[in-house]
């Protein structure tokens, strides 16, 4: 190399820039998402499933148990009444008994959505079971609800007569299995808003 002359270096150029484009950059994967938040809800749906196993089967036994004997009549000649005399109460009795067993069966698939949090498959079969769960308790518990609300108010158009005055121990019964039956509507609700959750997150 002789003095004063400069010397100069050559750099390719990519071929991307050849083209005048940026050379592309991969995107961030996103943070993985904590499992306790998913177990967390697989825990109060297991609790909440307890509790509606709890309140369907005591309002299952009441109404199944509701019946009532006047007794100032003679043996020949007694006023009766009994959840089996009114279809919807009988409706009642077997819908909240198929109810009551789904949410026993059900047991064993919310334990497994506590073990694996991000399994999709018992929380969509628990999602869509809920709701149908949900649908069939609702049904029992508004027909019975107008059922008891003619036993104790009447209604003077049709000639239906209030009896609660007259058989206390009967619409004490039948009135608390429905206030059961909405307390296991309500938790199903919760349950199924819980699902539908879980399944979003994962």
């Amino acid at each position: 190399m002789k003095s004063g002359e400069g010397f100069s270096i050559e750099v390719q150029e990519t071929s991307a820039a050849a083209k005048g484009k940026a050379p592309l950059i991969p995107a961030p994967l996103p943070p993985p998402r904590p499992e306790g938040w998913g177990k967390g809800i697989a825990i109060l749906d297991l609790i909440l499933r307890i509790c509606a196993v709890v309140a369907t089967l005591a309002s299952t036994a009441a109404m199944g148990t509701s019946e009532e004997t006047l007794p100032f009549f003679t043996q020949f000649f007694q006023f009766q009444a009994s959840y089996d005399d009114l279809p919807t109460l009988q409706f009642f009795v077997i819908a909240m008994a198929l109810v009551g067993g789904y949410l026993v069966l059900s047991i064993p698939f919310s334990i497994v959505t506590i073990i694996r949090p991000r399994a999709v498959g018992p929380r969509f079969l628990l999602l869509i079971l809920d709701t149908v769960a949900l649908t069939l308790a609702t049904s029992a518990g508004a027909a019975a609800a107008a059922i008891v609300y003619l036993a104790h108010n009447g209604n003077l158009n049709t000639n239906w007569l209030a009896i609660c005055q007259q058989f206390g121990d009967f619409c004490q019964k039948v009135s608390g299995s429905v206030v059961g039956s909405f307390i296991a509507v309500v938790l199903l609700m919760v349950l199924v808003v819980l699902s539908a959750m879980a399944l979003r997150r994962i």
